[in-house]
């Protein structure tokens, strides 16, 4: 069996999963119910993807934006600030934690993100990885049930045993998330290099905060609609 690396950083708050924030110990001991460690994790994973509802269109790179208790005050967050919340969560609870990223290009974005964004490639998505019966498990809360009703999307689950990664297709088949680069694994947001990628690749974002204007969630149902 894999061992649990030797290091208190998985499972001790950090500066952006805050773990030990009154907000995530509030949200943690509320929604990390059953009676063992996989249990409290999927019962975790679908509070913070449901709860927590997917706006691309908000994104703040600040220090304090990209914060765990930044995102569960405010009730939003696109897949960074998700994945790092679902990560302080657990850590909350007990359950190491770690962040993953990835590039994927996705098939199915709103014509206002690709505008912005001028390209269908998103650097830096983030997942949570969860510690669990000896092995990195991971976890995307991205999409809210919600909206993949809106946007035609199969909803992500997460069972604790096996990897829950974007599906490649939609309802109707369509393409829907494609990996192209793997960026690792880290105990805590990489918020310089992700800031560097940003500014470098999304023009329209540049290396600080940017506000799509428009509500995603309705964009996506408009052009799932087409």
């Amino acid at each position: 069996m894999t061992r649990l690396p030797d290091t208190d950083a998985c499972r001790e708050p950090g500066p952006f999963i805050d773990s030990d924030h009154p907000v995530v110990v509030a949200f943690a001991r509320q929604h990390a119910q059953g009676p063992t460690p996989r249990e409290q994790a999927v019962a975790l994973y679908r509070a913070v993807r449901d709860q927590l509802r997917y706006d691309p269109y908000r994104i703040d790179l600040s220090a304090s934006g990209m914060k765990a208790s930044t995102a569960l005050r405010q009730g939003s967050g696109w897949c960074v600030p998700k994945a790092v919340v679902l990560a302080a969560v657990a850590r909350a609870a007990g359950l190491p934690a770690r962040l993953g990223f990835a590039d994927v290009r996705n098939h199915l974005s709103t014509r206002r993100l690709r505008e912005t964004m001028q390209t269908d490639v998103f650097a830096w998505h983030g997942y949570t990885e969860l510690w669990l019966d000896g092995a990195w498990r991971k976890a995307t809360p991205a999409f809210n049930i919600g909206l993949c009703e809106k946007f035609g999307l199969l909803p992500l689950e997460f069972d604790g045993v096996h990897d829950s990664l974007y599906h490649p297709f939609d309802r109707a088949g369509n393409q829907h998330m494609e990996y192209v680069n793997e960026r690792g694994s880290f105990d805590d947001l990489p918020l310089a290099q992700i800031t560097a990628t940003f500014a470098q690749l999304y023009p329209g974002l540049l290396a600080g905060s940017a506000t799509v204007q428009g509500d995603f969630a309705e964009d996506a149902s408009q052009e799932a609609a087409r």
